[in-house]
């Protein structure tokens, strides 16, 4: 077993910067902690490197990552990489999903959300929802950001994560003839009011100012849910978690 001690180790240095966004888009790589996460990983086929604290290491299950590069940590180190207030005593740097001509027929689009719980909880949602996809486009949260990967609660090594040009993906759902469904209070309809089918994407937009003008006029749809009490809007992970169950349908 070799021990890590140094704060200055190259390696300590290289997972302490993963907690930056500049360092994951410059390497493709990102770090997660705790077993649930780790686990995860494991069973997408993503990981690149094992990291445990002394603390952890016998209870590492040597049949799940024999094949795995493993690093053993001083205890004091494990403060340095972690993003946690308890850390777990373990890590994995995993592999960045790549961009794909992405199939399928259901897609959630993220205009600009750039709170990391509210994209953590959509990705977790479509996930459950059955989506085949989640686009984030300019002005959205990392999708590696420390808290949407724990929010998301592994739900990134289910489905295709990508960052795109949501006016591109647009056309080309279009052209596909998938509809796509913006989420709008002004020019909108009640969502009961939409034709369920069984391909659609939805666009879900920034907290404050909702989703841009510009994607909102290349839409098939703009929809709404109607509010029965005084609230004046819901927020935006619960709205769209009600409208990807709506649309997909009873086709459980």
């Amino acid at each position: 077993m070799n021990l890590i001690q140094s704060a200055k180790n190259e390696k300590v240095k290289h997972w302490k910067k993963l907690l930056t966004r500049k360092e994951r888009d410059k390497t493709g790589l990102f770090l997660v902690e705790g077993e649930h996460l780790v686990f995860e990983a494991k069973a997408a086929g993503v990981i690149e490197e094992i990291i445990v604290t002394e603390q952890y290491y016998p209870k590492l299950p040597k049949a799940k990552f024999g094949n795995d590069e493993v690093y053993v940590i001083a205890n004091n180190i494990e403060r340095l990489i972690s993003d946690t207030e308890t850390p777990q005593g373990i890590f994995a740097i995993c592999k960045q999903g790549a961009a794909t001509d992405i199939k399928g027929t259901r897609f959630l689009l993220i205009d600009a959300v750039q709170d990391p719980g509210n994209v953590g909880t959509m990705i977790r949602t479509a996930d459950a929802a059955g989506f085949d996809a989640v686009v984030l486009g300019v002005g959205s949260v990392d999708p590696y950001n420390p808290k949407v990967l724990r929010s998301a609660q592994g739900s990134h090594f289910h489905l295709p994560i990508v960052r795109g040009n949501l006016n591109e993906w647009i056309e080309q759902l279009k052209e596909k003839d998938i509809p796509v469904y913006g989420t709008a209070l002004q020019n909108a309809v009640p969502m009961y009011e939409v034709e369920i089918g069984p391909s659609f994407a939805l666009i879900v937009g920034n907290e404050g100012q909702g989703v841009d003008e510009q994607l909102l006029e290349k839409t098939n749809q703009n929809l709404y849910i109607p509010i029965f009490g005084k609230s004046e809007s819901l927020n935006v992970a619960v709205a769209a978690g009600i409208l990807m169950y709506y649309l997909r349908g009873n086709d459980y």
